[in-house]
């Protein structure tokens, strides 16, 4: 069964920093895209960040571009977002997904987790 778990999400003070993990299980890590995705209220999800199965190119939104960073511990099966200087506008609910197509930052992911909250306050 294919399973991803986010984490790290929670509330944190305009410029502060979280780091997201995604936790992913039942397929082969290494064959899989992953990607980050948000959907803040009333707003359709979006992508936020993406790292290549083919060659781990990564890919960021024009939103999170230089404040963002994406990463892969392939050992451990899990990916990153690390968000540094968090604006309000970074409040969502935060999904990883993965697929054995790259789609980039598109919303063709085969599987998605249950979504991990970040807000940030002014």
């Amino acid at each position: 069964e294919v399973q991803l778990v986010e984490s790290g999400g929670g509330l944190v003070q305009a410029g502060g920093s979280l780091r997201l993990s995604c936790a992913a299980s039942g397929f082969t890590f290494d064959d899989y895209a992953i990607g980050w995705f948000r959907q803040a209220p009333g707003k359709e999800r979006e992508g936020v960040s993406c790292i290549s199965s083919s060659d781990g190119s990564t890919y960021y939104a024009d939103s999170v571009k230089g404040r963002f960073t994406i990463s892969s511990d392939n050992a451990k099966n899990t990916v990153y977002l690390q968000m540094n200087s968090l604006k309000p506008e970074d409040t969502a609910v935060y999904y990883c997904a993965a697929s054995n197509i790259d789609y980039g930052l598109g919303l063709e992911y085969d599987y998605w987790g249950q979504g991990t909250q970040v807000t940030v306050s002014s």
